[in-house]
């Protein structure tokens, strides 16, 4: 009897195991955040295809490695939330036409008496565009402005679904608009702007800054105020980021995520691909358009499997090809989120090796030796 029980619990057990909880993951995922694009019953059909769900559970159990960073997130809490840190910057102040709010993080020599005014670092925090903050970045911004010596600011931007990207592009745009209205208030200089972006937010920088060198009027800023801030961006560091929409939509499908991800539906669907990525648009541009590109610098970790590592490879590529500045640094061993949360604490296993890149192309943007 005993013998029996055992055999017949086996089983059960194995397929509770093997069934059972990727159908209950998979299954609550797409409850959660999307369906796939189906009618009727055929959505459900496609939702539990196996080679869908055994990708989907894959893709969502990667999520627990996330709980490693728990020590960073009590970290950035309670210094956050500590008063006495107020002095290294300026929390919650408005800006855009949204009212959104940036938080602005002091270089450590702007106290030193006469100081020179230091170039700005615009911060464009990443999370699918769906999701993040500026706050989880503060120990980020501290340590960049130390790092670069530099005036760090991290904006918040309306992500989905309270806006779409051209919304989020806005913001940015925006942001950038306020630095050049208050660099003599916070002494920082105007006119030596660097963005730095990860993930999505390495997207939405270049996209920016691309949409400004095109003048869109979908930006609702004055043309001749676009033509300024370009010129005062110096460069652009991507760590990570996505600038092919339709080839990562093809990432997506082959992670079965791509129905739950918020991508698609903050592009307002797939037919908006083109449109927002860069690659599509800088084969739109003339001659002059492309001599007013600024540099970029691609940062990616080759153990990234959420963005893969071709995604920058074959933007480099096609920067060298239309003769626009551009500098690859391939990081070993790093996947994507290392690759920002190590740039949060000194004691992070990569902080060295992504900040000395980091580091390496500001100077060249800046155009001055960075005493770091």
């Amino acid at each position: 009897m005993i013998g029996l029980k055992y055999n017949v619990s086996l089983p059960m057990a194995a397929g509770a195991l093997l069934v059972g909880i990727p159908y209950s993951i998979s299954l609550v995922a797409q409850w959660m955040y999307g369906w796939p694009n189906k009618p009727g019953y055929k959505k459900y059909i496609e939702a539990l295809k196996p080679r869908r769900i055994y990708c989907l559970t894959r893709a969502v159990l990667e999520m627990l490695k996330y709980f490693q960073y728990g020590k960073l997130y009590f970290q950035w809490k309670s210094w956050y939330k500590n008063v006495e840190n107020h002095k290294h910057y300026e929390k919650g102040i408005a800006f855009g036409r949204r009212s959104n709010r940036l938080d602005l993080y002091y270089s450590p020599t702007v106290a030193q008496p006469g100081s020179e005014q230091v170039p700005v670092v615009v911060f464009i925090y990443g999370g699918g565009w769906g999701s993040g903050e500026r706050s989880i970045y503060c120990l980020l911004a501290m340590q960049m402005a130390k790092e670069l010596s530099a005036t760090v600011i991290c904006p918040d931007y309306c992500t989905y679904p309270k806006g779409n990207v051209l919304s989020m592009v806005q913001d940015i745009a925006d942001c950038l608009v306020w630095a050049r209205e208050n660099g003599h208030k916070f002494k920082f200089d105007k006119d030596n702007i660097v963005l730095i972006g990860h993930s999505a937010g390495a997207h939405l920088a270049a996209l920016t800054v691309l949409f400004m060198v095109e003048g869109r009027d979908e930006l609702f800023i004055d043309a001749k105020k676009q033509t300024e801030i370009t010129m005062a961006i110096r460069g652009v560091t991507g760590l990570s980021g996505v600038y092919n929409i339709i080839d990562h939509y093809e990432h997506e499908q082959m992670r079965a995520v791509e129905y739950v991800s918020t991508m698609h539906k903050a592009m307002n669907g797939v037919e908006n691909f083109p449109y927002y990525s860069p690659t599509h648009l800088l084969k739109e541009f003339s001659e002059e358009q492309l001599k007013r590109v600024p540099p970029f610098c691609l940062l990616h970790g080759t153990s990234d499997i959420i963005v893969p590592v071709a995604s920058s490879q074959r933007f480099s590529e096609q920067l060298t090809l239309l003769s626009i500045k551009v500098s690859l640094y391939l990081m070993p061993k790093m996947d994507h989120t290392e690759i920002v949360t190590d740039l949060m604490a000194t004691d992070r296993h990569f902080y060295n090796t992504v900040y000395s890149c980091i580091k390496q192309e500001y100077s060249k943007f800046i155009g001055q030796v960075c005493h770091c």
